[in-house]
């Protein structure tokens, strides 16, 4: 993997945009103070990559990837792995309860050939496939890497307090990275692949030698057996040839009779066919019948016409029956208004005698209220001056007239109040029932009245009828008496004209029958007309059925007796060609040919000729399956050896012991690797080696050569180891990749370098140089040592204040 471009936008302490460019950077160094961010670049590119960054603790942790004050954020990572091109980018949002969140996340690859100077909006748009989004970036990233994310923190980004890991990881866990640097997975999967192949190999060759086993006729004696049947058949189909025809001509001849046969019966068929239809005889009696009928109905039919005529002439003598009906009915109405106008003037007369009735009894109802209204009010007063009297003291001045009281009066029993306040009660409602009915009365009276005028006005303004009642009647009566008989004479006439229509269609009918039968008899005569028929008599239908089956029963015997005749030679040819057929089956039989169905000549030739070319295919058939059981013999053969090599191979390539023992050979060449490295930066006092327990341990010569564990060297001796590993990795891994897939194409180191002595960062820095020389890998520091920085070619300053980071490229 290397790096073109990265693209970060509030990312880490940079709040603003920035795009780096890493393109034809071989070696390039991050400085700045401390704090500035020169650390987040690496975390940018690790974090685009992987989504998490090794300083942030979990790998599931990004609130650090977005600026505190920020709610969105972005970084987008071109780079170029195994000559593709690909482009990642994450980008984060951050919710209203601050959480950070990973909006987007996309993988895709890219052109590679637009230049990689180009702007980056120009190299992003240039897609050719899609690869992944959202959690499956990550996978895909490993896969183009080659890396997890675990590993790839210790070959290719080494962050600060990580450079040790490799050197101080336990030996499993090395070799875990050893497999994927190695592609040492390929092993297994090849060990796999010669396990299935093995039993492919067998299935393969245990099925050609089923196949083999279930082949018959395969024997050079079956062949020649099959090329002697095939002999036989050739010849015996050329004897029959001559058989086959005298056999035609016999069939033929046969078949010429039968025609011959077939033509008399079809001559009988139509003779006897012929039948007299059953109503020839009466047709002829029917239709005389027929005319006398329709004769007496026109003449009936002439008389009901006659009485018709008749009486629609006595009902015009008698007048217009619509007039005579108007004037009777004005006379009735007449007579109607006449009574209404009586019985309006005798109610009306009812309707006052009982007002006036009724104005009498309203007049008492009052009075009589008048006096218990009287009663009650003397009643009051009497019990008011009790009341009074009870309350007078003699000498006091009295209440009414204000003289001194000289003596207290006595008042005798006083009547009932209540019931004189009942009476009044009873009298009120007396006197406004009355007066009610009264007012009732009055309106019935006026009601009266006026349907009275309403009654003389309508008898004012009909017209005066005149005429005498009883005439009227009598006349109309004699009306409807004289349409009554005009009317059943109309319904006789119908009735009789449609009995002459149903006579008429009769009679046409029996013509139609008479025409038919001639027609029927014409061509019944057609039919044995090429027999010689004799013509028809056309005047009489029976005498001419007569005379031609007269004809027909002559004709029928001597017919009959051809029949006979040509039956005989049918049965003698049938009998003759069953025979010979019989004798030349009886041939075929002999030679193993059958003959089904319809057993003619053709069919024969058929048959034999199939058995001819059964038997050629037959010897085709053993000859294939000769040359097939050969080939199923060399193919399982073939196949048994496949299966013996892929079986050796599978034990060859078992799965723990290969593994351990491919990682161990690569340990062991990466340690010498780095121990030439780290001679070099420790002034030859240190090198690597590998312990029987596959442990790292360090060689002390400044100790007579002592072995011992990695983990006791000091702080800036265990950076020098860890980068003598990390620069072997980073060197060898192409060449020990099982399938030279995996190539380290960077290596980014944060920090460290503060720790060495003069002498050893000079010869850090001249390993580094020399491990960017030539453009094949890019060497990336993040470094606070000047003298460091002042070697690197390419350098991209780091700087901060209140706006946050900024990155400025420089170069020597």
């Amino acid at each position: 993997m290397r790096p073109l471009r990265l693209h970060l936008d509030n990312f880490g302490s940079f709040r603003e945009a920035v795009t780096v460019d890493f393109a034809d950077v071989d070696y390039f160094a991050l400085v700045g103070p401390t704090g500035a961010g020169k650390s987040t670049i690496i975390d940018a590119i690790c974090f685009a990559l992987y989504g998490t960054v090794p300083r942030w603790g979990k790998e599931n942790v990004i609130a650090h990837a977005l600026s505190p004050s920020a709610v969105y954020g972005k970084v987008v990572l071109v780079f170029e792995s195994s000559g593709r091109r690909h482009a990642v980018a994450r980008s984060l949002r951050r919710d209203a309860k601050g959480t950070v969140h990973t909006k987007e996340a996309r993988l895709d690859e890219l052109d590679p050939g637009v230049p990689s100077t180009a702007e980056l909006a120009e190299i992003m748009d240039a897609v050719v496939r899609p690869v992944a989004e959202g959690e499956a970036v990550s996978d895909e990233v490993q896969k183009i890497t080659g890396l997890e994310y675990k590993f790839f923190t210790q070959c290719v980004v080494l962050p600060q307090g990580k450079f040790a890991e490799f050197l101080h990881a336990r030996p499993r866990e090395r070799q875990d990275l050893l497999v994927q640097l190695l592609d040492a997975e390929v092993y297994e999967r090849i060990q796999k692949r010669a396990g299935r192949e093995e039993d492919l190999a067998k299935q393969a060759a245990e099925f050609a030698r089923n196949e083999l086993s279930g082949l018959s006729g395969a024997g050079e004696d079956d062949e020649r057996a099959a090329a002697r049947r095939l002999a036989a058949l050739r010849a015996l189909r050329d004897r029959i040839q001559g058989d086959l025809g005298t056999l035609r001509d016999q069939e033929e001849s046969l078949q010429r009779k039968i025609r011959d046969r077939d033509a008399i019966a079809e001559r009988l068929a139509a003779l006897t066919g012929l039948r007299m239809p059953d109503d020839v005889p009466t047709l002829a009696g029917e239709q005389r019948e027929a005319e006398k009928g329709i004769a007496a109905l026109g003449i009936e039919i002439g008389r009901l016409e006659a009485e018709e005529q008749r009486a629609d002439e006595e009902l015009t003598a008698l007048g217009d029956r619509a007039a005579l009906a108007a004037a009777l009915a004005a006379l009735e109405e007449q007579a109607r208004r006449e009574a209404d106008l009586a019985q309006a003037e005798a109610e009306a007369q009812e309707a006052q005698t009982a007002l006036e009735r009724l104005a009498g009894e309203a007049e008492q109802a009052d009075a009589a209220l008048a006096a218990a209204e009287r009663g009650r009010d003397e009643s009051r007063d009497a019990h008011a001056a009790a009341a009074l009297a009870e309350k007078l003291v003699v000498g006091e001045p009295c209440p009414t007239c204000l003289s001194p009281v000289t003596d207290i009066p006595r008042h005798a029993a006083l009547s009932d109040l209540h019931t004189a306040e009942q009476e009044v009660q009873v009298r009120k409602k007396r006197a406004a029932e009355v007066s009610s009915r009264h007012r009732q009365a009055e309106n019935d009276a006026h009601h009266a009245a006026k349907q009275v005028q309403i009654c003389g006005e309508r008898l004012a303004e009909s017209p005066q009828a005149t005429g005498d009642r009883a005439d009227l009647e009598e006349r109309l009566v004699a009306c409807q008496k004289a349409e009554l008989r005009a009317a059943a004479c109309r319904k006789s006439t119908r009735e009789f004209r449609a009995k002459l229509a149903e006579a008429e269609r009769r009679a046409g009918d029996l013509r139609n029958r008479a025409d038919l039968s001639w027609r029927d008899l014409d061509a019944a005569r057609d039919t044995v007309v090429a027999f010689g028929a004799p013509p028809l008599d056309r005047k009489d239908l029976g005498r001419a059925w007569a005379e031609l089956l007269a004809w027909r029963g002559e004709v029928v015997v001597r017919e009959r007796d051809a029949l006979a005749v040509q039956d005989g030679e049918i049965d003698e040819g049938g009998r003759r060609l069953d025979g010979e057929r019989a004798e030349l089956l009886r041939r075929l039989a002999e030679h193993d040919v059958a003959v089904s169905g319809e057993v003619t000549p053709s069919a024969i030739g058929e048959f034999v000729t199939a058995a001819v070319t059964q038997a050629a295919a037959q010897l085709d058939r053993v000859r294939e399956n000769r040359e097939r059981a050969r080939q199923l013999a060399e193919f399982a053969a073939a196949k048994e050896q496949e299966a013996r090599v892929a079986h050796e191979l599978a034990l060859r390539l078992r799965a723990d012991a290969f593994e351990r023992w491919l990682c161990s050979e690569a340990l062991e060449l990466l340690v010498a690797t780095a121990s030439d490295t780290l001679r070099d930066l420790t002034d030859g006092q240190y090198e690597l080696a590998v312990s029987p327990k596959s442990d790292i341990e360090v060689i002390d010569y400044g100790e007579a050569g002592m072995r011992r564990s990695a983990r006791t060297l000091s702080g800036g001796e265990t950076f020098q180891a860890a980068l003598a590993l990390a620069l072997a990795l980073s060197s060898q891994v192409a060449g020990l990749s099982a399938a030279a897939a995996r190539s380290l194409d960077s290596i980014f180191l944060d920090e460290g370098f503060g720790t060495l002595d003069p002498a050893t960062l000079d010869t850090v820095a001249t390993t580094l140089e020399r491990l960017a020389t030539g453009g094949e890998r890019m060497v990336g520091v993040v470094t606070h040592v000047p003298a460091l920085a002042d070697r690197v070619p390419v350098r991209f300053e780091i700087t901060r204040d209140a706006k946050g980071s900024h990155l400025t490229k420089a170069a020597q």
